[in-house]
This record gives structure tokens, sequence and C-alpha cells, in this order.
């Protein structure tokens, strides 16, 4: 079948590191044909000739950055566009009309397909402009973040044109390099990546998985860019796991849809900011609301999914497998007992908590050291955090050894590997310490409790009395550190191998196409002569049509044939709301219902009559 894999982040060249997480996922189902649909910055994608031989083709749009150029649309269609657009906008800002935001976003997207090039020209208008201010001050607007001023409405409308570009992307249709052709569309990290699967799915039909790992809206409300998760090889596993030992130290502030290359890095103001969570949120929850199955890397990030909407039963969790399952445990262990903390040194990582319950570790292990791993990401938080381990007395025992060369010399480095966040989102960083065969003591936070379970000492947050305890225990019995050490590695292997993660979108692939049959036009021959896409047809079109389904494999369909080839959606009335070609959502629908009765008619001759297409459903 042919994926289309939507994910926003850097070019994929693989020189840049091991390849991420998209580029196994499309190495590993090499039955299928992937091709790369890229929300990247103005270098654009690069030379196609760098890409992973797995992709079949690569399809690049400028999500931040100057907008592109494009003639202005006529007045006709700026006010077809200023109604749309100010459907979408009331919808970000006015309580009770939440649920015009689908609406007015798919309507926005049929214009821009219908007069493509324009809608990036509208949106960067005065006219935007006057749209979104008077909308934004009409009386019953949610103004509780302060009354939007004159340049929070500029700064807004450049924001909403860069979230909005994908609606303007050349993708749409079924010709070659449209969405339209796909058997199903993969979103990679959510956020506006999602918005050219859900214009797919609105005019053609075409089926969504979504898969996160560390949720988009979870992101812009902590403040952080919006990671690019499945970077097409953009970053190795190891990059990857660093991020996790540094983040941005411009917390509060919402960052536009390019992370760092965004057009605006001062911090906003407050209704700036709740304005473009509200089109996140909404954004979200139309997401999970259209997509067929929605992946999350653990059952931490799943919780948060179905708080914002999604059904649990299209929900399951896939961890993110890593490559670093194949690297060799840690060597042999420091002679000095030596706890080793890595992270991003900032408050919400507490490394203080780490000083003050290593200062009752030294009381009673005099030899023992600390080394911190981690890069500065909030301003003087470093010369703090060495003051109090002045203060504590632990200072010569403490080592801050900044970024680490590789996460595996940081864990070859220590006895007892320590966590002491207070919220601990993404799994990485657990299950790559897991790995190096070294005992782990972690906060019962986050995705803690998941990713150690029993093979770990799990201690409340902020409490280094706890801490050091657990520590100390470890310290101090090396059959257990050694026990734990060697379970904690082989969970993480079960759990984060690359095998696991192949075979489960497998499953999940065909299993969504099953339920998602397409009846396209014409015989058994694409557009373009091109050789029917399997799935392209359901297994019981074939059955229930013999020796002239068999034909039309072939593409010797005539058009008599073609008429009795139909399938049962084919053949259905166009006003019974049918799965047809002619139905609204683009032929895809669900499976056509056999009458019980068909069993009770007599069977023509041939050897796939209506009882064997009855016996097969």
């Amino acid at each position: 079948m042919r994926v289309a894999l939507l994910t926003e982040g850097a070019r994929p060249h693989p020189d840049r590191g091991a390849g991420a997480w998209c580029d196994r996922l499309a190495e590993g189902l090499p039955e299928h044909d992937f091709e790369l649909y890229l929300l990247t910055g103005p270098a654009g994608l690069g030379s196609a000739a760098r890409l992973s031989p797995a992709w079949q083709g690569a399809h690049d749009l400028a999500l931040w950055g100057r907008r592109p150029r494009g003639r202005a649309p006529g007045a006709l269609r700026r006010r077809q566009y200023a109604r749309a657009y100010e459907e979408l906008v009331r919808a970000l800002v006015l309580p009770g009309e939440r649920a015009g935001f689908g609406a007015g976003l798919y309507r926005l997207a049929a214009l821009a397909r219908e007069d493509g090039g324009t809608l990036p020209a509208f949106l960067g208008s005065a006219h935007a402009r006057r749209v979104l201010e008077r909308t934004w001050r009409l009386p019953g607007a949610d103004t509780s973040a302060g009354q939007p001023l004159v340049r929070d409405v500029l700064v807004a409308a450049d924001l909403l044109e860069q979230c909005l570009r994908p609606l303007s992307a050349p993708w749409y249709g079924t010709g070659p390099g449209g969405l339209g052709g796909a058997d199903l569309c993969h979103v990679v990290g959510g956020g506006p990546a999602a918005l050219p699967a859900l214009v797919a799915r609105h005019l053609h039909g075409v089926p969504f998985v979504v898969t996160e790992h560390g949720l988009h809206l979870r992101e812009q409300y902590l403040g952080f860019p919006p990671r690019a998760e499945g970077s097409a090889g953009a970053e190795s596993e190891e990059r990857h796991a660093r991020d996790e030992c540094r983040s941005d130290d411009r917390r509060h502030r919402v960052r536009a849809p390019g992370g760092e290359r965004a057009s605006h890095q001062a911090p906003y103001r407050w209704p700036v900011r709740a304005l473009l969570l509200s089109f996140f949120r909404a954004l979200t929850e139309e997401t999970y609301r259209q997509a067929a199955i929605l992946t999350p890397g653990s059952a931490h990030d799943q919780q948060w999914q179905r708080r914002c909407g999604a059904d649990p039963a299209r929900t399951r969790v896939v961890y993110e497998g890593t490559p670093a399952v194949d690297r060799p445990a840690a060597g042999p262990e420091p002679e000095r007992p030596t706890l080793v903390w890595a992270g991003a040194l900032e408050p919400g990582r507490d490394t203080e908590l780490v000083l003050h319950a290593f200062a009752r570790v030294r009381a009673e292990l005099p030899a023992a050291r600390l080394v911190v791993h981690g890069q500065e990401t909030a301003p003087g938080y470093l010369a703090h955090c060495a003051a109090v381990a002045e203060r504590l007395g632990v200072a010569v025992a403490v080592d801050f050894a900044g970024q680490p060369g590789s996460l595996a010399e940081a864990w070859q480095g220590g006895t007892v590997v320590v966590f002491s966040a207070l919220s601990q989102r993404s799994p990485r960083l657990l299950a790559d310490a897991m790995l190096s065969g070294r005992a782990v003591v972690s906060t019962d936070v986050g995705v803690a409790r998941e990713v150690v379970g029993p093979t770990g000492l799990l201690v409340p947050a902020r409490d280094p009395r706890a801490l050091a305890g657990a520590c100390l225990a470890l310290l101090r019995d090396e059959e257990r550190r050694s026990r734990l050490g060697l379970a904690g590695r082989l969970r993480a292997q079960e759990r984060f191998a690359v095998e696991p993660v192949i075979g489960a979108f497998r499953e999940i692939y065909l299993e969504l196409v099953s339920q998602y049959p397409a009846f396209p036009e014409g015989g058994g021959v694409g557009e373009g002569n091109r050789a029917p896409r399997p799935f392209a047809r359901p297994a019981e079109y074939w059955l229930a049509d013999g020796a002239r389904g068999r034909d039309d494999r072939d593409g010797r369909d005539g058009p008599d044939d073609r008429e009795a080839s139909a399938g049962p959606a084919d053949r259905a009335d166009p006003e019974s709301g049918g799965g047809g070609a002619g139905a609204p959502d683009g032929g895809r629908g669900q499976l056509p219902v056999v009458p019980a009765a068909a069993e009770e008619r007599p069977e023509p001759a041939g050897p796939a009559g209506p009882s064997l297409l009855a016996e097969a459903v």
C-alpha cells in the first residue's frame, strides 16, 4: 500500500545520525511504499538524493519564515475567505462556538484548493487582520488573558498564517504525489503536521494514524517548541535522548510552528499566547476526533490524549523503539561509589533534590561521589546549584561535568543512575539509562513507574530522605544492584526494541486499510496507466465478480464489464448515502453489508456467486 508520512522538523539527512524513528519505520516495512511530506523551514528539503532509499518520494513545505509568494485573491474569493476565516476565529475566541473550528478549517482548505496559491496572500493581508481584530473584540469573546492591542493582532495574524500554511500545500488530489492517492496517512508528532491529513480525510476519505512521542499540545502549554519527533532521519537516537538533558530556557512562551526559526522570537503577550493555545487545542481535538487510530508513546501520554477527547477504543500504546537496545551494557563500575545524574539544569529537573540527598549519602559513605551531566538551560541555575553544594559541604565531591559526549559514557562513569525530575514526560532518558545495565533510582512521576516498573527504586518527589535511602540501599548491596541493573536492561530491551514497533504498525496499517476500502473509478488501471494499488478494492469485490474480477485486475475491462463488475457500494443509490464512488467521502467507507436473504437466492453458474459472497462476509 502507499503510505503518506507527514511530520514536522529538520531536513532528513542520514549523515547527521544513525537515522530516526521515521527512517526505521519505512525501512522496516519494505512491502509498503512510503512517501515523505515534511513541514520544514525556508531552506526546504534539500537534495532528495540524500534521503534514505526507503522513501519513494519526498515533498516539503516551508512552514515558517517568509510568506510564500502568490497572487492576491479577487474580490469574490476574498469575501469567501473572510467568511471562512471569521468562522475559524470565532471558534477560537467565542466559547459558545468551539464546534465551528472544523467547518471553518475545511472551508478554507476547499477554497484554497479551488483557487490555489491565494490563501497565504489573504491570511497575510490587511483584510484578514481586520477580520481577526473585529472578531477578537466581539462582545462575549474570551479576553481573560487581556484585551488585544493592535500589535497583538499583527503578531497573532502572522502566527495564524504560518500555522495554516499546510492548507494551501500542493499535496491534495489523486494524481502523482497527491494525498488523495494514498491508502492511508501517518502523522508523526501532531500539531500542524496533522492539517494535511485532516484535509485529505475530508476531501478524499483517506484514513490517518497519529503517532505522538511527547504530546504537541502539552509542549505548547509548557512553552516549549514542538519537538520534531519523526524528522525522518534528521537526528540520531543519541541526539534525541540528549535533548532530555536540555530544554528551552525561554519558558512561558508559545512558539510559532517552526520552533527556534519562527519569525517572532520575542515573548508574546498573554492575549497572543491564549489565542495560539486555543488554536492548538482546537486542532488537537479535531485531530483526535478524526484520526482512525492514535498511537501514543506511553500510557502516560495516553491519559493526556483521553483528557483531550481521544476515544479509548481507538488508542493503542506503541513504545518508541530505539536501536540503543543493541548497545552493549556498561563496563565495570568505578572504584569509588558514584551517583550519576543527567538532565537539563533547570528547576523542573530538581537538581537541588539530588544535592540534598547526596549530602545524606556522603554522611554515611564518605567516599561517595556525584557526577552531574547536563547543560544549563535556566540562566544562573548552575551557579545556584554550585552554591547549594558549597553550603551543604559536598562541593569537593560533586562534579558538574557539563554535556556528555554520549549518554553511554555518562552511565559508564556511575555506580547508580539517579533521576529527580518533578515531571518525567518522556521515557527516552530512563530507557537509555536502563539499557546501560546500571541500577536506576527515580522519583515516582510521569512515565517513571511505567518505564522502570519493578526493576528500579521509585521514591516520592521532593523527598531527599527517601532518595538518599534508596541510593544507600543500592550502593551498599552489590548483588541487588547487579540484579536490578540486569532486569532493567532486559525490560528496556523488550519494550523499546525496534522490531515490536515495526510489527505493531504492520498490523495497524493492514487493519486500518481493511476497514476503509477504496473503489477507484475506471478499471484496474489507475491514473496515468499505472498498475492498480494493493488494497484498492476489498476482497469481496473480486469474489463477487469471478472471472470478470480477474480480467479487471489485468486491466482488460470493457465499458460493459466495468458496469457489471461494480461492487455493491459502487451500485449504491447516490441519494442513499452509500459508500460508492459517488459518495461524499470519495468512495471510502465501511465494508458493504450483504443482506441475509442473499443466502436464499438461486445460485447462478460460476465459481463465485452471491452465496459465496455471503459466506465470505
